[in-house]
């Protein structure tokens, strides 16, 4: 695949009272991504910190407001206002590595069915024994992956833009658990779903160390299973953890 038939891709970070963590996001951004991307947006969820001025500081950042708070929404607005053949989507506790966009053009270049690629979590503000218990869950997660046919996280996927059409976008009546497996559900009667060990994003530990180990790993499995089974999740309120 040469350079000039890559499909164009258009970065998209919900940020709701991310101005802690928003900076290392966009450096890494900027790093890695900026100059492979037609473009980066934020997309500020109605914060009431510094976010804003953040973005501000990155001139290469398109800045978009959704007053909506919730990420589904935030999703949908970056979705209505990026251009690019393919949405690849980050959280703003991310830090996008080397190497990151080049395995989006690599996927969607050598299979045009593929409808939507993810990949696991690894977990900079874990040590290293605990970082690794974290990231187990992907690993047994793997036969209901090769069951269902999808499986995604959130802040580290990317989408055809003819794929959401055909969905019809994000669910905005889901407004935390359970959006991304919702994703990958409707995203696989459109394609294929990938979920790539090697396409890795680094990002915080912080609900996990919030919540606990045992408590998010349930809730993230009991709203799979409920997406799955009922098509809704199984849990309609969340804690912002900043």
């Amino acid at each position: 695949m040469t350079q000039t038939s890559r499909p164009t891709i258009s970065l998209i970070i919900p940020a709701y009272n991310e101005q802690d963590y928003l900076p290392a996001c966009l450096d890494a951004v900027m790093a890695h991504i900026a100059g492979k991307a037609i473009e980066v947006i934020v997309v500020d969820n109605n914060s009431t910190d510094r976010t804003k001025e953040v973005v501000a500081q990155y001139p290469a950042v398109t800045y978009v407001f959704e007053p909506e708070k919730g990420i589904t929404r935030a999703r949908q607005c970056g979705y209505r206002a990026a251009k690019g053949e393919i949405l690849a989507y980050v959280d703003a506790d991310t830090r996008p590595p080397a190497g990151w966009i080049d395995q989006i053009w690599e996927q969607f270049g050598a299979d045009a069915q593929l409808a939507c690629l993810s990949g696991p979590y690894s977990f900079y503000d874990l040590s290293g024994i605990r970082n690794k218990v974290s990231t187990g869950w992907f690993v047994l997660a793997q036969p209901m992956y090769k069951m269902t046919g999808y499986m995604m996280v959130g802040g580290n996927f990317a989408i055809r833009r003819s794929v959401l059409d055909a969905m019809g976008g994000f669910d905005s009546t889901i407004e935390f658990y359970g959006e991304d497996v919702d994703i990958g559900k409707r995203a696989s009667q459109h394609g294929r779903v990938l979920f790539s060990r090697h396409f890795v994003m680094p990002t915080s530990a912080r609900r996990m160390k919030h919540q606990g180990f045992a408590r998010t790993a349930g809730i993230y499995l009991s709203n799979y299973l409920s997406i799955m089974l009922r098509g809704r999740p199984s849990h309609n309120d969340y804690l912002d953890v900043r």
